[in-house]
């Protein structure tokens, strides 16, 4: 999620994926790149922060979670360390996804999990979520409404639907759509608030809470602990070496900026977590 932008040779995709390959080196590695995105990615902060008050209000009963889309699998590794009652099924349309977690999980003992190949689109496991995580994936259907209608049918009466997504006020990077997105693979600039939650209710969703991430604190969080290296790395990978004493610099400041996002409200802002329960 950052601000409007172009930077038209940029693309995120690649440059996340040989940051995977480098982390995959081993498993203390891995463990610490989702240490790392923890604190760095403010949508972490944001997502964590709702999770955390789901979990209060699960007093310990055994729960069935649905990761969709979980890429790198850091939230799902986060949630089967902290919801030891949890039973976690983590669904990606990218098969080399899959089978990288299945063995990195295999490697950590985390056996609270199960990792398949799926399409949002027409994936649909009737009452049997109490809780079904999105983060960072609609932007990449087309199909939305009939993804929501998936998760409304997916969960178990009272479940909760958790999405962190751009908004339409910059978060693909994209000022109209004749322009490359900084993460060319969105098929949407970003949503509109209002447009979201229209399309939850299509679904089936009546209760549904929606707000602003990435405001000013959180805009300029970004630029300094992720659009500044990723552009670096994009020009050369061979940066990646000089990234640790860049942070030793910006650290502090990013994480005192990620806190004031978390902990403000935004009459605007580039990101939106939504909200919503069957």
């Amino acid at each position: 999620m950052i601000e409007t932008h172009t930077f038209s040779a940029m693309h995120y995709d690649p440059i996340k994926n040989k940051l995977g390959k480098f982390f995959n080196l081993s498993p203390q590695l891995r463990v610490l790149f989702y240490k790392l995105l923890d604190l760095l990615l403010l949508r972490t902060w944001h997502i964590h922060k709702e999770l955390r008050a789901w979990i209060a209000k699960q007093h310990n009963n055994k729960v069935s979670i649905l990761d969709a889309g979980m890429g790198f699998g850091q939230y799902s590794y986060w949630m089967a360390n902290k919801i030891p009652n949890c039973q976690i099924n983590a669904v990606d349309v990218k098969e080399d996804q899959i089978q990288d977690c299945t063995q990195f999980f295999k490697k950590v003992g985390v056996k609270n999990i199960n990792f398949e190949v799926q399409d949002l689109v027409v994936y649909q496991n009737p009452d049997s979520y109490d809780l079904i995580l999105s983060v960072d994936v609609m932007e990449h259907i087309l199909e939305d409404v009939e993804v929501f209608k998936n998760f409304y049918a997916s969960l178990k009466p009272g479940g909760m639907l958790l999405i962190n997504t751009p908004s339409d006020q910059g978060g693909s990077d994209a000022d109209d759509h004749s322009d490359e997105s900084f993460i060319g693979e969105h098929v949407r600039n970003g949503y509109n608030i209002n447009e979201i939650q229209d399309k939850l209710k299509l679904a089936g969703f009546s209760k549904i809470e929606a707000k602003y991430a990435y405001g000013k604190p959180g805009s300029l969080a970004w630029k300094l602990s992720m659009k500044y290296p990723m552009l670096m790395l994009n020009a050369s990978f061979i940066f990646i070496i000089i990234l640790p004493f860049y942070y030793i610099l910006t650290f502090p400041f990013a994480l005192l900026l990620n806190s004031l996002d978390v902990k403000q409200s935004h009459p605007k802002g580039t990101g939106l977590v939504v909200k919503a329960w069957k």
